[in-house]
């Protein structure tokens, strides 16, 4: 795992469920967003988000969190629930700024 978290560092992650460290349940993996801003192109770390997706009736409380990867990679980042319209889920976002 690289020392600094990019976006690209989650890339081959997607789709692939995170499993928070004394928590029952597990997250999915299903976006990152980044968009390109004039003048972070000599930035160590472009900013980014995570978006994860869980089960709707059990909300995993927002903080920071160690999580178990699919395939035995291992992250460490804040991650909050969020608002979420769409019924049958419920979202979550990790920024990196």
């Amino acid at each position: 795992m690289s020392d600094v978290l990019t976006a690209e560092v989650f890339t081959p992650h997607t789709e692939k469920e995170f499993r928070p460290r004394g928590w029952h349940g597990s997250l999915t993996l299903v976006s990152i967003d980044s968009v390109a801003r004039s003048g972070w192109d000599v930035a160590q770390r472009k900013p980014f988000s995570l978006i994860f997706r869980g089960v709707r009736d059990d909300i995993l409380p927002e903080g920071l969190y160690v999580f178990d990867v699919e395939g035995g990679t291992v992250f460490e980042f804040y991650v909050s629930p969020i608002h979420t319209p769409a019924l049958g889920h419920q979202d979550y976002q990790a920024a990196f700024t």
